[in-house]
């Protein structure tokens, strides 16, 4: 038995958006070319009301970690001015 061909293939599940308009409706992921992508697609309307379309986004996928996010300095260290 041969191993299953992902390339050129992807697959879309709909997002839980929560309170935030901005989320995507729906995420997933696809192989294109041997590259592995984030999909993002968000259903949009028409200008003129016409019909209703999806709008995606690609976005390669890495596996370097995200770098920290800074932090605030404590109320105490933030006191010590040397001048």
């Amino acid at each position: 038995m041969s191993e299953y061909d992902n390339n050129n293939t992807g697959v879309l599940f709909k997002n839980d958006k929560g309170d935030n308009d901005k989320r995507p409706d729906y995420k997933g992921s696809a192989e294109v070319n041997g590259t592995k992508l984030k999909l993002s697609a968000w259903i949009k309307e028409k200008k003129d009301g016409s019909g209703k379309f999806m709008s995606l986004k690609f976005e390669p996928v890495t596996d370097a970690p995200k770098p920290a996010q800074p932090t605030a300095p404590a109320a105490d260290e933030s006191d010590d001015i040397p001048f």
